[in-house]
């Protein structure tokens, strides 16, 4: 499934957030969204999975305008995972990630054993399988952001929708995290706040200042020692091997 979005313009009272932002996911590819604090991301995300409403611009899966879609079918085109994960009743990890089931079924109908084999299988892809009767609350926060991951493979969605997710996570699970992600065969669109890490595994990055889009293309293309230092205001040396790319930051 394709994910496009066209002019999307923002404005909170009088400041603009975003200024007409156009990005396309195509279907199976990994597209990463990075820039600073402040210029935008996590606002167009909330655009795409329709927490916010853009001023103007639409948000469109396969050319159909997602305005058009229920929140009923849309919850069955696109999982999200976002940054703050916090519930407000203590339910038990299982719980948490039979949420992710709710969108296809009708309101009186019960969890089936169908179900409890999909909960059981990202619970183990993320590796939480161990922690299924636990309380989600009483969970680390990095356990928490898998747990949100194993809920979202679940849901069971041709798209899925990431703000940051591997900020609670050390290294080893970063890496576990964005290999699932990417096996997933999923299109996918993820606000990534590390840059070695969205070269490593997007297919396609866009790059945000101030609310614009200020470049976009493979991440060995994107990513020069130039837009770093403009962007984010860092120096940097670029090691590249073939298409792969590794970044050193300095002051």
């Amino acid at each position: 499934m394709e994910i496009s979005a066209e002019n999307i313009q923002v404005q909170f009272d009088k400041k603009e957030i975003l200024k007409g932002v156009d990005l396309v996911a195509r279907s199976g590819r990994f597209i990463g969204v990075v820039g600073p604090n402040g210029s935008g991301k996590s606002t167009l995300l909330k655009c795409i999975y329709r927490v916010l409403k853009p001023t103007k611009g639409a948000i469109y899966l396969d050319d159909v305008a997602l305005r058009n879609y229920s929140a009923k079918e849309a919850a069955k085109k696109i999982a999200v995972v976002a940054q703050h994960n916090l519930a407000g009743f203590d339910f038990t990890v299982q719980e948490m990630v039979l949420m992710g089931r709710a969108p296809h079924k009708n309101a009186l109908d019960r969890d089936n054993a169908h179900d409890y084999q999909i909960v059981d299988d990202a619970l183990k892809t993320t590796g939480m399988e161990a922690f299924k009767e636990r309380s989600f609350s009483s969970l680390s926060g990095g356990e928490q952001q898998r747990v949100i991951l194993a809920r979202a493979l679940a849901q069971q969605t041709p798209c899925l929708i990431l703000d940051e997710p591997t900020n609670h996570l050390d290294i080893r699970y970063q890496l576990q995290l964005m290999r699932i992600v990417k096996e997933s065969g999923c299109t996918i669109i993820s606000a990534i706040h590390d840059l070695n890490i969205a070269a490593r595994y997007c297919d396609e990055i866009y790059v945000l200042s101030k609310g614009c889009i200020r470049a976009h293309g493979a991440p060995h293309s994107v990513f020069t020692k130039e837009l770093i230092n403009e962007v984010f205001g860092v120096k940097a040396t670029l090691l590249r091997e073939q298409d792969e790319i590794f970044i050193v930051f300095r002051e």
